[in-house]
């Protein structure tokens, strides 16, 4: 599957959400295709949608589970499994750990080498959940703000 294809499947997802329309799309598509950029960010900042409706159908499309983190008790001592630099780096919040299993929220769960250096770095495998950006990063603020 191409790149553009994946996005356009992230945009019939939002149409058919009922969050986007066809000629949204089509514009947002047109503007890609003139200066380049993700197509999340350009819907995004055109507009059309917002951070939560982007996460949701990138949470349909790729099969994560979205996690709204505002409402979210975090602990700061599972939270120092991963050091700052590459929890704010990869957009990460470590939210328990079970055994083997660790589990993140991150705003991009397509990111194979964030997994793969997280896996490395606590040797542990990695159960993914979605969040927003916006949310992961006031996470982290809130968790590294001591």
């Amino acid at each position: 599957m191409t790149e553009e294809r994946g996005w356009e499947k992230l945009g019939e997802i939002l149409i058919k959400n009922g969050v986007l329309s066809k000629e949204q799309l089509k514009m947002a598509f047109d503007l890609q295709k003139r200066e380049g950029g993700l197509f999340g960010e350009i819907i995004l900042k055109l507009g059309f949608v917002n951070e939560r409706e982007i996460v949701q159908a990138l949470s349909i499309q790729c099969g994560f589970p979205y996690l709204p983190l505002e409402n979210y008790e975090l602990s700061k001592e599972i939270c120092n499994i991963i050091p700052e630099n590459v929890a704010r780096q990869y957009c990460i919040v470590p939210l328990d750990v079970m055994g083997n299993i660790l589990t993140i929220v991150m705003s991009n769960p397509l990111n194979d080498r964030a997994i793969e250096d997280i896996e490395m770095i606590t040797k542990k495998k990695v159960q993914i959940f979605i969040s927003t950006v916006t949310a992961v990063h006031a996470a982290l603020d809130k968790i590294y703000e001591s």
